[in-house]
């Protein structure tokens, strides 16, 4: 089996399907892990859930931020920003079914086997990696039980706590969990979450590091996206961004986590590798 990850589709469907190709994949045979983020600003949202959905056990993905909101927008008592893709979503035949089948996908993929680790946006520096194991199945267990989801997803939006204490319970903790897994970029050393900024990993707030560059010991290979910015660079190859904006015109990346090549597709369709 060989194990494949690919960035941020941001529902833009069209560069998946022609990675897949380009790397014959086969579904009996091989896996493919996402980074999250498969809907919103791409114009295909529904198609995106679609095509992974029906790729069954062979793909799985972690949750980012913009598959929460889509998931809110289904579930809150009050009205959220939408737009007409993922009102798309919420439209469809089969959109409650996507909507229950997104909720119930996790926070973090491991593999022992090859010790990697996938979050949407990352792990903070005061987790260790069991630990952030723990943190991402308690989200999990909130989301997959509808009362609490339903409680948890109209009290999600916010940045505080911006810090994580053990003893934080309730909405405060799943809110500081969901922050971290799915919209961290910079933080301190403490773990406190700035979720303002969106630049370059060069350009931190001050006190701020990007996340992955705080000394923390790691026993797995992280894999990420959501950092479109860093445009899949990070300067330590323990950690691998996968997002590269493709949405923004750029390309969206495969990673072949076997071998470590990289696959790329640009808008014009046009695969290469590095």
């Amino acid at each position: 089996m060989t194990l494949y990850a690919v960035g941020d589709l941001q529902g833009c469907r069209e560069p998946l399907e022609i990675l897949l190709e380009s790397v014959k994949f086969d579904p009996a045979l091989d896996q493919l892990w996402l980074a999250g983020d498969l809907v919103n600003r791409g114009h295909d949202s529904l198609g995106s859930l679609r095509l992974v959905r029906s790729m069954g056990a062979s793909a799985r993905t972690v949750l980012g931020n913009h598959d929460l909101h889509l998931v809110a927008l289904a579930l809150a008592d009050e009205p959220l920003k939408s737009n007409p893709d993922l009102d798309a979503v919420l439209e469809a035949p089969d959109g409650p079914e996507l909507i229950e089948w997104l909720r119930h996908q996790p926070l973090l993929l491991r593999d022992e086997q090859r010790r990697v680790i996938m979050t949407h946006a990352g792990i903070p520096p005061i987790w260790s990696d069991e630990e952030a194991i723990d943190r991402a199945y308690e989200l999990e267990c909130v989301l997959a039980d509808p009362d609490r989801c339903k409680t948890f997803i109209n009290a999600m939006y916010g940045n505080e706590p911006e810090r994580w204490r053990n003893d934080l319970t309730g909405i405060e903790r799943w809110r500081y969990i969901t922050n971290a897994f799915t919209r961290m970029r910079f933080c301190g050393q403490d773990g406190q979450l700035e979720l303002k900024t969106k630049t370059e990993a060069d350009k931190p707030p001050e006190g701020m590091k990007p996340w992955f560059e705080w000394p923390v010991q790691r026993n797995h290979t992280l894999l990420f996206g959501h950092w479109a910015a860093l445009m899949g660079r990070t300067g330590d190859d323990d950690f691998v961004a996968l997002d590269t904006g493709y949405v923004w015109n750029n390309y969206l990346t495969m990673l072949n986590v076997d071998s470590g090549l990289k696959l790329f597709c640009d808008t014009a369709g046009v695969v290469f590798s590095q």
